[in-house]
């Protein structure tokens, strides 16, 4: 097993307009703010997801954390069992849901996140142990705020082991006893010690992402799949056999051109289809260079340090809601790009100005997946 080090998952930028913390943990691996090899990013969930198989090979429900942790949670669910139902949190409006438990991240810029639970009660009796996967852990608190909350209305958790990993674990040993004391054992891929970066970033000269202004974009879906929802909950076989055969049949398309250095992006929580769809490319042959990453909701700071994560970034259109904007960070020169998002309806502006930053950046050679209106959960 491949071990990792700070070097390798640690990089330190600085935060834009958010008073309650003006740092972000930039991970190079997690295919969200930096292109990276998606064989590569998948590499590091599963050195997570194994070490979490290794010591509760029982569990069978895992919960991740929207955003960034959407993938890392479904990595993990994954190498645990087929059988493991993987659900995320979410930020999305989804009038479809009749029930939510919600909760707060009290340090994000967006703090609100809620957790379907139409059928929570059913997911915590299958399992004797619960897993919550965050990419990053540094006070506890987002976890201890769940947990308490999901208490409230299912007191029969107090019964379970409930298990919090992450790639990186950053938590003091007093609130790691905050805690224990709430039932909440800890596993990490690699644990640091609880620095306050607020003043190592304080110096550094950063500016916002560039906003883009499109016009209306020639680029429309050349394929729709029924990509299913880990925001309702997916079975993880099912899930990842799914992915495959989407991901198979899109890259045997007799209409697709797909060549040379490629990129694979995916939208804000829908992270791991992307990267499943990229590997699948990488392992093809088709392409000489394949990379992955996302659109996200985080304002980070653009900085053109030498160890600085984020040299470029643009403000763009979700492809969810037309009163949401989000970013795109370091984006490279491709001469193939894939847009994958599971939004059913990707919103025109997020369309328009995705496409026309990638022409800027050289590549004309666009294509858009969507998600169907088919959509498969448990």
């Amino acid at each position: 097993m491949t071990t990792y080090t700070e070097i390798d998952l640690l990089k330190l930028a600085k935060r834009i307009n958010n008073p309650k913390r003006n740092y972000l943990l930039v991970d190079p691996l997690q295919a969200k703010h930096m292109p990276v090899s998606p064989s590569a990013a998948l590499n590091m969930m599963k050195a997570l997801g194994r070490k979490v198989a290794e010591l509760y090979p029982e569990t069978r429900l895992v919960i991740g954390f929207a955003e960034t942790a959407t993938a890392v949670g479904a990595v993990t669910a994954g190498c645990i069992s087929d059988d493991c139902v993987y659900i995320h949190t979410t930020r999305e409006e989804m009038s479809e849901v009749g029930g939510w438990i919600e909760f707060l991240e009290e340090h994000s810029h967006a703090a609100e996140q809620k957790l379907a639970s139409e059928k929570l009660k059913e997911l915590f009796a299958s399992t004797e142990i619960i897993v919550l996967v965050d990419d990053e852990l540094s006070t506890g608190k987002t976890t201890v705020n769940i947990v308490e909350n999901l208490m409230e209305v299912y007191p029969e958790l107090e019964d379970k082991k409930i298990v919090a990993a992450s790639i990186i674990n950053r938590v003091s040993d007093e609130n790691t006893a905050v805690m224990k004391a709430s039932g909440i054992e800890n596993v990490s891929l690699l644990k640091l010690e609880n620095l306050d970066y607020t003043k190592a970033v304080e110096d550094i000269e950063a500016v916002g992402a560039e906003r883009v202004n499109a016009p209306e974009s020639d680029v429309k879906p050349c394929a729709a799949y029924p990509v299913p929802d880990a925001r309702l909950g997916v079975k993880m076989g099912d899930y990842n056999e799914k992915l495959a055969e989407i991901s198979d049949d899109f890259i045997n398309s007799n209409c697709l051109n797909i060549y040379g250095k490629v990129l694979v992006m995916g939208t804000e929580e829908a992270m791991y289809p992307s990267l499943v769809l990229a590997e699948h490319i990488e392992a093809s042959g088709i392409a000489e260079e394949v990379k992955c990453h996302s659109t996200t909701r985080s304002p980070i700071g653009i900085s053109q340090g030498e160890d600085y994560p984020v040299k470029s970034g643009h403000i763009v259109h979700s492809f969810y809601s037309d009163d949401r904007t989000t970013f795109i960070y370091n984006l490279e020169k491709y001469d193939t790009a894939i847009i994958f998002t599971d939004a059913k309806s990707p919103k025109q502006g997020g369309v328009n100005d995705l496409t026309e930053l990638i022409r800027r950046n050289g590549c004309d050679n666009i294509l858009l997946i969507k998600g169907d209106n088919d959509v498969q959960h448990i």
